[in-house]
């Protein structure tokens, strides 16, 4: 499968590997730039579907250059990072065609859910619908649906379901699901995963074709008739 390439230029070090880490883990190549100069030598030298910038940044801010990247490529989506809350530098990102415009902080799913959104409205992000019976899971738009109800999924609750369907009928161990999804198999993490399978159970509870057993001491068996 080939990948969605994006560009993030970012100069806040722990902020920018963060998030680069972060949408790596969704699925996405992530290439970091440092400063407005870097980012545009990379922009120049890779195919990039859609570029992040931070407008803030040193040796070229991230206005300047958006208008480089929309004159030579005006078909590549871009999102706009900003510390900065003022209605004229909104303005001023939109008028030069951002896509979207985020001012720090802003949790990191957020950031996932507009990328989604700007990918598929340009026609590069594929929609994944699973049937579940009378339910149906859309993965692209973290929705799960019901016939008199529909569930707005997490980022990771998406991942968790998607990960049980790529596995059904047979034993999930604990320690694979956390590996795989949380990066670490840790007791906190697991309660927390806990929470969110309990909350899936819930949803899909009148829905007898499908079942999430726990096997005591050893994981899970997401069962599909």
């Amino acid at each position: 499968m080939v990948k969605t390439k994006i560009l993030l230029a970012e100069d806040d070090i722990d902020l920018g590997n963060i998030l680069a880490q972060y949408l790596e883990l969704q699925g996405y190549e992530i290439h970091l730039a440092r400063d407005g100069e870097e980012a545009w030598y990379k922009f120049n030298n890779l195919k990039v579907d859609l570029c992040i910038l931070d407008v803030m940044m040193p040796l070229k801010d991230g206005f300047e250059l958006a208008k480089q990247i929309t004159t030579k490529s005006p078909d590549t989506p871009f999102i706009f990072l900003t510390a900065k809350g003022l209605k004229e530098d909104r303005i001023k990102g939109l008028k030069l065609g951002a896509d979207d415009y985020i001012c720090k902080p802003f949790e990191v799913d957020e950031l996932v859910l507009r990328i989604q959104n700007i990918l598929k409205r340009n026609g590069m992000h594929d929609v994944e619908k699973y049937e579940l019976g009378s339910y149906s899971f859309i993965n692209s738009e973290l929705l799960l649906k019901g016939p008199d109800k529909e569930l707005t999924l997490t980022v990771k609750e998406a991942k968790l379901l998607k990960y049980f369907l790529d596995h059904q009928n047979k034993l999930i161990k604990r320690e694979e699901i956390l590996l795989e999804l949380w990066g670490e198999n840790d007791y906190f993490l697991g309660r927390s995963m806990d929470v969110f399978i309990s909350r899936l159970r819930k949803f899909l509870q009148n829905e007898k074709s499908i079942s999430i057993e726990t096997v005591r001491g050893a994981g899970f068996i997401f069962k599909r008739n």
